[in-house]
């Protein structure tokens, strides 16, 4: 067998190198077998150890070695030969991060258990699925199945059955794609500002125009900006390379960052082979592999993210290379650069979420630079249409996508329904689970690969959708009836329009609660836990609760009410179920009225950024229960207490419109009581009517301010602007130079008699007797 399996290894490159495109090859069976099999075939196949992965839990061969929990490492890198050992459990997204890190030529091994047996074991990543109180028992394999499916069903990829002895399918593409004699000629564009040689340089017309694009930034009258998005392996960061060199030629400092110097080394690289074509005698010094400069005065360096944002003013020029695996807030502060260029990987290889494209592009088409976007489609490291590149987006689901437009833009709440959708359906139906799945995709910065996983095997997870039929009408099969049955039509008419990714949390026994209170962590009850770890409440993971972890609306039909329409049933469905509704998510001004609406309520805010966000996370909660509701207000009224607090400490750098949000959201009833004493009211009202001074003793001034934010009664008309200086003076306690710079006052001075006039309405409704006199006084 072992002599079969190396000629299959043989043949499979050989074809993959006169196709220039990439093979699959499965050894499935024993692990110990697969690895004999495996290093006959290594020693056979005439390829460097040193181009050769393991992604695996040892270091079971001669060469580079990773696990899957550091598949990231390969990101930006191009290898012959990527071994990939799933024995003892298979992440998802390392399976994405990795696959696509394999060259044209080159072979993707996958080690498996038998793929009859494969579906039902158990690995770490089913662990992680294992959710109180559910256990590994429950976890069921629907993912493992269907990748196994499209192992067996798709062009390109061997499968040898160690146990059988034999090889299943040989993986031989028969007969051989044609491939064209010669290279294609790339053509360079009209008038070109970089020099000719650059455009030589490029593999392909994809890749000449993205160059093309950076000259835009040759451009300094007005602030501008570019936009690279492709698939792996279309050459985006060699046409950011290339680019760099004829900027840095014509005197430009561009500086260049991504989340890790590795993920940047294709672009020095590509710098590197510029300069050398474009400054005869390599004239240009390389000081480093990270720093290039040019005998015109330009250069080419890289900075880490942090060291970027605070060195912006030193460059002319940034490049932001994989922008997707960067918080959104780095994104923000690298958007203050003049002339920016932004790549990134379209379809989520880097597992970084879509923190770029669902959010980012948002704020940069917000901003105000000249945006110039470029898509590279045509592939660089391998041919158009490799099937290995075809079998893991179909079976990573990344390039899912949510139903056509036309299908949906008549959809609006009267024709829709509201239907439960079981994993077995979604198992069943592709069309439905890439509708699916496509929504969470596009809707939301952070589903990935594992969530596909999640999807299809999580006990604790459930799905629900709005589903707008063909015919308009929203009548028939597929709702969940009154007795919150479903009664699905195995037709799947219709077409998803949004969908709720919903878990069961709480409900736990004392002893896993008293656990949690200790420090202990329990997965998959972000809720509860932070509310007994964090915020020290040992009773809180007691009441059931259901947490709403994502809610996606197709972009077409958005505002139209669906949104809101989903959590109402949602709600109808679960209320005498649980005690709780809640959720959490990166706190924007838009997403918490859209929650206040539904009736959801804040009752935390993290201390720390999201690193996929670039937000500060917040929980909110809608109780349904007495007891839900005796959660809910302590926590809602403890939140109050401590926000002012928070503001001038951890939360100080949250956006004020952020904060305005957060206390807008809160329950009037939460709002704390004002115990202000007479010589506080007296210092209060002295800076509103006299000459008294906030500085002085600004305690009495937050309580007042929180209770305003919270409340906003209608008999207080303050500007937007003035709650932003209540929020960024009283409650963050930044220094006024910088308050008045952000909020636009001419002076200091000025800023600081805006502050009095905007607590004077704040003293008329809330103060008493005491502050009429003051006033009164001051009138005189």
């Amino acid at each position: 067998m072992g002599a079969d399996v190396v000629d299959l290894a043989e043949s499979l490159v050989v074809e993959a190198s006169r196709t220039n495109e990439r093979r699959l090859l499965v050894l499935a069976g024993e692990r110990e077998r697969g690895y004999d099999a495996l290093e006959s075939t290594l020693e056979a196949l005439s390829v460097g150890i040193t181009e050769t992965t393991l992604v695996g839990p040892e270091d079971r061969l001669r060469c580079e070695c990773v696990t899957q929990a550091h598949a990231g490492e390969l990101l930006g890198r191009t290898r012959e030969i990527v071994v990939f050992d799933a024995h003892a459990g298979l992440r998802p997204n390392a399976l994405g991060k990795t696959v696509g890190a394999v060259d044209g030529g080159g072979l993707f091994i996958l080690l498996t258990p038998s793929l009859e047996r494969w579906p039902e074991r158990r690995g770490e990543f089913d662990a992680s699925l294992a959710v109180p109180p559910f256990s590994e028992a429950d976890v069921t394999g629907r993912f493992r199945r269907r990748l196994v499916e499209t192992l067996r069903t798709h062009r390109g990829i061997a499968i040898v059955d160690l146990e059988a002895h034999r090889i299943v399918d040989n993986g031989l593409t028969e007969p051989t794609p044609r491939v064209c004699d010669g290279e294609a000629t790339v053509e360079t564009p009209p008038d070109p500002q970089f020099p000719r040689t650059i455009y030589d340089a490029c593999y392909t017309n994809d890749q000449a125009d993205a160059v093309a694009a950076f000259e835009s930034l040759l451009e300094s009258d007005e602030r501008r900006a570019v936009v690279l998005e492709a698939d792996r392996g279309r050459g985006k960061s060699s046409a950011a390379g290339l680019a760099a060199a004829a900027l840095a030629t014509a005197g430009v400092d561009v500086l260049v960052t991504a989340p890790r110097w590795q993920h940047a080394s294709e672009v020095f690289e590509r710098a590197t082979d510029g300069l050398g074509a474009l400054e005869d005698d390599d004239q240009f010094a390389s000081h480093g592999e990270r720093y290039l400069e040019t005998t015109a005065g330009g250069s080419v360096r890289y900075l880490e993210p942090a060291d970027a944002v605070d060195r912006l003013d030193s460059a002319d020029i940034v490049i932001v290379d994989e922008a997707a695996a960067l918080p959104v807030s780095t994104l923000e502060s690298l958007l203050s650069a003049e002339r920016v260029a932004f790549a990134t990987t379209i379809h989520g290889y880097e597992g970084a979420g879509r923190g770029f494209s669902v959010r980012f592009r948002e704020r940069l088409g917000e901003s105000d630079h000249d945006v110039t976007d470029c898509t590279l489609a045509e592939p660089i490291r391998y041919a158009a249409g490799d099937p290995v590149e075809v079998w893991a987006f179909r079976a990573l689901l990344l390039d899912a996508r949510p139903p056509a437009e036309p299908l949906v833009l008549d959809a609006a709440p009267e024709t829709v329904d509201y239907r439960r959708l079981e994993p077995d359906e979604l198992f069943a139906d592709e069309q439905l689970l890439r509708e699916v799945f496509g929504l969470l995709v596009l809707a939301h910065y952070r589903t990935e690969p594992n969530d596909l996983a999640r999807l299809l095997d999580a006990p604790n997870l459930e799905v629900r959708a709005l589903v707008h039929r063909d015919d308009g009408t929203g009548n028939g099969g597929d709702s969940i009836g009154d007795n919150g049955d479903s009664t699905v039509d195995a037709a799947g008419n219709g077409h998803v329009v949004s969908v709720a990714l919903l878990a069961r949390e709480g409900n736990l026994p004392a002893e896993t609660r008293a656990r949690m209170y200790e420090g202990g962590r329990v997965r998959g009850n972000m809720l509860p836990d932070v509310l007994t770890s964090q915020l020290r409440d040992e009773a809180a993971a007691e009441p059931a609760g259901l947490r709403i972890v994502r809610i996606a609306t197709h972009h077409a039909v958005r505002s139209r009410g669906l949104g809101s329409h989903l959590l109402e049933c949602v709600r109808s469905e679960f209320a005498t179920a649980v005690d709780w509704l809640g959720t959490g998510f990166g706190a924007t001004p838009g997403l918490l009225a859209f929650w206040r609406e539904n009736g959801y309520r804040p009752i935390h805010v993290s201390t720390t950024r999201n690193e996929a966000s670039g937000e500060y996370s917040t929980l909110l909660l809608a109780p349904t229960s007495d007891a839900g509701r005796e959660l809910y207000e302590r926590h809602a009224d403890w939140f109050a207490r401590r926000f002012p607090a928070c503001c001038t400490d951890a939360l100080r750098d949250v956006a004020s419109d952020v904060a305005r949000a957060i206390l807008r959201s809160v329950d009037a009833d939460a709002a704390p009581t004002l115990e202000l004493t007479d010589h506080e009211w007296r210092v209060v009202a002295g800076a509103a009517y006299g000459p008294g001074l906030f500085d002085i003793d600004p305690g009495p001034f937050r309580p007042l301010a929180v209770r305003y934010l919270i409340e906003t009664p209608d008999a207080i008309d303050l500007t937007a602007r003035e709650e932003r200086l209540l929020v960024l003076r009283v409650l963050q306690a930044r220094a006024w130079d910088a308050v008045a710079t952000c909020l636009e006052y001419h002076s200091t001075s000025q800023c600081m008699r805006a502050l009095g006039e905007a607590v004077s309405p704040l003293v008329d409704h809330y103060g008493g007797e005491v502050t009429r006199e003051v006033r009164e006084r001051f009138e005189e």
